[in-house]
This record gives C-alpha cells, structure tokens and sequence, in this order.
C-alpha cells in the first residue's frame, strides 16, 4: 500500500532558517530517503512552495480565486513523501524516521493513498 507522509510545520520558522541551516535539514533528511530509495520503497518526494506563492479557488455560492495563505493556521503543509509500505506500522516507523532527521519541531501526517495513476511526468 502506498502512504502519503504529509510533513507539516511553521513555514516562517523554515523559511527563516539561512542556507547553510536548510542545506542540514535537507542533508538529514536524504539519509533517509536514501534507505527508503535503497528498500525500493519511495514514490515521490517534493517540498512545497511558501504559501505566499499559492493560490487558492473556492467554490461554493460564490467563487473566488486568491493568492497567498488562505488560512490563518500554526503549521502549513511544507512537502510529502509517498512511501510503500506493507502496511500503517510500518508507514508510522518511516515517518518516525524522518522526524527524527528533521532539523524541526512539526508533524507528519500518515495518510493511506486509495487511488494511484501514475501521471506523464517522469
């Protein structure tokens, strides 16, 4: 089964750290990728944009498109990591791996995937 490992933390504290601090963090967090890769067990990785360069549509009675954070929240959502496993333990002792490498103090969110196509985009 495939699992998203949602990592979740303050983008002001992230985003505040300098190169070197981040090229850490970074470097931490590949010794675990790297095991994951090695087990034939990473799907794709990617570390999101600041929200300041999102932009959000809603719909409902009205639609209305905007940019940047569009909710007032502690810890935005940062990047992902998909990751199969045989099963939830074994997701929560990957995501307890790459907590333990992460230079912060946020979470990871364990989310099952129920449907997977793989896209275009090598």
């Amino acid at each position: 089964m495939l699992y998203a490992l949602l990592c979740y933390d303050s983008e002001d504290v992230v985003c505040s750290w300098s190169k070197e601090e981040d090229a850490a963090a970074m470097t931490k967090l590949a010794l675990v990728e790297e095991k994951l890769k090695a087990q034939n067990r990473l799907g794709p990785v990617a570390r999101l944009m600041p929200t300041t360069a999102a932009t959000t549509l809603r719909k409902g009675r009205a639609r209305w498109c905007s940019t940047g954070r569009s909710a007032e929240t502690k810890e935005q959502l940062l990047g992902f990591f998909i990751v199969e496993c045989a099963n939830l333990d074994e997701a929560i002792d990957a995501a307890k791996d790459l907590a333990r490498a992460s230079s912060s103090n946020g979470c990871y969110e364990i989310r099952p995937l129920a449907v997977f196509r793989p896209g275009a985009i090598p």
